[in-house]
């Protein structure tokens, strides 16, 4: 098994700094999918709609980029690499743009759209460039970088873009989201090295892959339970901590702000660990999970339950999310990309699942308390198909499993 080819001759200075614009690009990709949430009321009542209609911001944004992700790598699979990470940035700096000049909402909704199949194809290709552009022996720690970018949205980007809104408008918020994807797109031109396209897969092949590789399929299987079941629960923890412990707003930002220092900290720690044993940093990961989640309902109705855990939470939460992406390579590592497209594909489309089933339980089956026990279902679930197929079963008909799924080197 190999991890994508590396690219040479690079300085390890300029690989490391190509790795930062990527975890940039991935910054300013992900807040700008989610910052309408911070920004729903003042976009409701600015462009005359309902706050409903305002986060379909959010929801169509999302569902472009899960759904539209597998044609579009497969369309593009000759493309180089910093091309096409250059031409997304450029969609997002001028969707922003668009968004902060739009006279109307159809407008905007139209130009998420857009933005979200470029976000989409980010996810797909993002962890391989960085994983290409650094000495092979940190390959998985340059991934864990990259994702570390996801914490930093949360903990920093969209707060900061909710405090701009608060003392200028929401247009402003998204001209200077615009400005800064324009700076971010002059540091990949400008550090990136040039990354022919590797793994060249058509559409056709792309749906193929679960169909042909069991390991992968069981990957996706596995992605799948996970994703429902952290975003089932994780989209209603505030008013979880609202009915239960009485948690006023500031307390809820902190507690969410601790919880993405944690994903930081879990991601960063399994960079390490993912190598020595990838099986085992996402079982002991899905394992934090459950117990966060089961402490979560027993001690939740107090605020010190609570921070810890949402911090064990988030600590478990960046172990298993890095863990996933490197279990995708480990299944799929000579078509990486296109298996990372339909990780992307599955991830993305169910967010929006876990969400609607989650707002379904807690209207109709037992209110918030119901959602927690959705996500301890699904985590299970994840875990125990984790467990009984980590060490058996054929990547193909002919190509044997590794006996503990170790992430191979990458050189």
């Amino acid at each position: 098994m190999s991890a994508p080819e590396q690219v040479r001759p690079i300085s390890a200075a300029r690989g490391w700094l190509g790795v930062a614009a990527i975890t940039a690009s991935l910054f300013v990709f992900l807040t700008t999918e989610l910052m309408p949430v911070g920004l729903l009321t003042p976009l409701s009542e600015s462009l005359d709609i309902s706050v409903g209609a305002a986060g379909l911001m959010v929801t169509a944004q999302g569902v472009a980029a899960g759904l539209g992700v597998p044609f579009i790598v497969a369309w593009t699979r000759r493309v180089n690499r910093r091309l096409l990470l250059s031409t997304l940035l450029a969609v997002l700096a001028l969707g922003n743009l668009v968004t902060a000049l739009s006279p109307n909402y159809p407008l905007i909704l139209a130009t998420r759209l857009c933005m979200g199949f470029a976000s989409g194809v980010f996810w797909a290709i993002g962890v391989s460039m960085a994983m290409r552009i650094v000495p092979a022996r940190h390959a998985s720690r340059a991934a864990a970088v990259v994702m570390s970018g996801i914490s930093i949205a949360t903990v920093v980007g969209i707060p900061l873009g909710t405090v701009v809104e608060a003392h200028t408008s929401w247009r402003t918020t998204f001209g200077i989201w615009a400005g800064l994807s324009l700076l971010v797109f002059l540091a990949v031109a400008a550090i990136v090295p040039s990354l022919p396209s590797q793994n060249a897969v058509s559409v056709r092949e792309v749906f193929g892959l679960p169909v042909r590789n069991a390991r992968l399929r069981t990957v996706l299987l596995v992605v799948v339970c996970f994703v429902l079941g952290h975003f089932g629960a994780y989209t209603f923890v505030r008013p979880y901590l609202e009915a239960e412990a009485d948690a006023t707003a500031t307390f809820v930002t902190v507690v969410l702000i601790l919880f993405g220092v944690g994903g930081a900290l879990g991601n960063f720690a399994a960079g390490y660990t993912v190598n020595r044993s990838l099986r085992g940093t996402f079982v002991v990961g899905l394992v934090g999970l459950l117990t966060a989640l089961l402490l979560l309902r027993a001690t939740g109705d107090a605020e010190t339950g609570a921070v810890i855990a949402l911090v064990l939470w988030g600590l478990s939460f960046g172990a298993v999310q890095l863990s996933q992406v490197n279990m995708t390579l480990a299944a799929a590592p000579e078509t990486f990309e296109a298996a990372m497209s339909l990780n992307t594909m599955a991830y993305n489309t169910c967010i929006a699942l876990g969400s609607l089933l989650g707002g379904l339980l807690v209207d109709h089956a037992g209110g918030v308390t119901s959602v927690i026990w959705f996500g301890v279902a699904l985590a299970a679930a994840s875990l125990l198909l984790r467990l009984g197929t980590g060490r058996k079963g054929n990547t193909s008909a002919d190509e044997p499993v590794a006996e503990d799924d170790r992430l191979a080197p990458t050189g």
